[in-house]
């Protein structure tokens, strides 16, 4: 989750139209578009296979200090507790930070090509992999934690975190496994104009479940499989769903900034941050905030670094700010962070694909997009959808996805070819095999109902 620093506040905010116009400064032209990605990894103790604490000689405080030591990165604190790590201004990427249960997430730079996604994730692949070879930690890439229970899991000292804890068991069974036990990629996308937005954000919500069932791998739980292909997409189903879901009103006449802007304004806030504090207003509206009315800060009025913050816990499965955020896969290693870059970049940065994406899903109906969303956690690419298979459907993005990332070379005129990040996907295609598939047979097979090889060789 984004970090925020101590320090001057932003303008403040007077309208929503000033909320509008945040979100409408993100408009950039085509030749401007980058491709931005997320991604979280667990981290373990190569020799116990435990979870690594906050704490210790050989804790994940120990182990970013040492990153601060070897690499060009510089720290970022919240009152005496090192939370995450930032680079020097210009430099290659962003920003490394923790997720409640210590998941070690980075937030890559704004890149042209899916070529700099590449080289950006290996690279910071190869660095936490030195810097935590001392330490005897590992990292692995899957969607949810398949061995550790919730009390086992460490929790990080971020203050946001605190709040979100007290406030998830009361909006849902599984809010504090979504924060502790639950690990994604995420691919972050420009748009050009308002119709621009509402064209990519509805192609990209109704393929959500397509990209969830696609990148499947998290079929274990408590050192066993739990029943599901993508718990993670599971987890999310029964996590308050006042700020998830796939926000039906974004299909329907009307859809603009200002739409999801009223969505947004109803949502309950977590916090207010103030002073290096997250101060604690569940349950309240931004629309009480901007009216003056928001008890401890009755008569002020919010600033955009309130709203940004704001928009930051809502968890739909395409999130809009001054750009796209596609959150439906499950977590992964090198290829997959790649090739759900490749995906959505395909799908969405080239007109003709997009224009497929939409006729594709013109048709179905809010009904059908819900039942997805709750049949493919189990069936992941078996999941049924009207008179075939969520692998149908699959075979048919991935196809368009194709031929957008060939029109970007022709387009661009690129020496190398984007395509052969989608290899991945096309061969899961051909298998009809997720990863989650291969993980069960591997239990059920090589692995001697273990869970223990999951830790050797499915991690970076």
């Amino acid at each position: 989750m984004p970090t925020r620093l101590a320090g001057t506040q932003s303008a403040r905010v007077h309208s929503k139209a000033d909320l509008v116009a945040w979100i409408a400064a993100g408009e950039k032209p085509k030749d401007k578009w980058r491709i931005g990605t997320e991604h979280e990894k667990f981290m373990f103790y190569t020799d116990t296979l435990g979870p690594v604490p906050y704490e210790g000689a050989r804790g994940i405080r120990a182990f970013m200090e040492a990153l601060i030591a070897c690499s060009r990165w510089e720290p970022i604190l919240e009152l005496d507790k090192l939370i995450a790590l930032k680079r020097p201004e210009g430099a290659i990427y962003g920003t490394i930070s923790l997720e409640p249960g210590g998941q070690l997430e980075l937030s890559g730079a704004p890149v042209r090509t899916l070529h700099d996604i590449a080289v950006e994730t290996d690279h910071h692949i190869q660095e936490v992999l030195r810097v935590g070879e001392p330490f005897g930690i590992g990292f692995l890439g899957l969607g949810f934690s398949p061995k550790w229970t919730l009390s086992e899991t460490p929790r990080m000292p971020k203050g946001r975190y605190g709040v979100t804890t007290r406030y998830m068991p009361l909006v849902g069974s599984r809010g504090l496994d979504m924060m502790y036990r639950t690990a994604a990629i995420q691919v972050n996308l420009d748009f050009s104009s308002e119709p621009d937005m509402i064209d990519k954000m509805r192609a990209s919500l109704a393929l959500q479940p397509i990209a969830t069932a696609l990148f499947a791998s998290s079929p274990f739980a408590e050192g066993r499989p739990n029943g599901f292909k993508s718990m993670r997409g599971e987890v999310w189903r029964d996590t308050d769903p006042a700020r998830t879901g796939l926000l039906p009103f974004v299909f329907e006449p009307g859809m603009s900034y200002e739409a999801y802007v009223d969505y947004a304004l109803d949502v309950p806030m977590f916090f207010v941050y103030r002073d290096g504090q997250y101060i604690d207003v569940t349950g309240r509206s931004f629309r009480e905030f901007m009216a003056g009315r928001l008890p401890g800060f009755e008569g002020e009025l919010p600033t955009l670094d309130d709203w940004s913050d704001h928009l930051t816990t809502l968890f739909p499965e395409v999130r809009l700010k001054s750009f796209l955020e596609m959150r439906g896969a499950d977590g992964g290693r090198c290829r997959e962070i790649v090739a759900l870059s490749a995906l959505w970049a395909g799908l969405l940065y080239d007109e003709m694909a997009l224009a497929g994406a939409l006729d594709l899903v013109k048709d179905w109906t809010p009904e059908e997009l819900e039942q997805l969303r709750q049949d493919v956690p189990k069936g992941a690419l078996n999941a049924p959808f009207r008179k075939g298979k969520v692998l149908d459907v699959a075979r048919d993005v991935v196809h368009l996805a194709h031929r957008g990332l060939q029109n970007r070379r022709e387009i661009n005129l690129q020496s190398q070819d984007e395509t052969i990040y989608l290899t991945l996907l096309e061969d899961t295609i051909a298998r009809g095999k997720t990863c989650a598939d291969e993980l069960l047979e591997l239990y059920a097979g090589r692995w001697g109902g273990r869970i223990e090889p999951v830790f050797w060789e499915f991690a970076f």
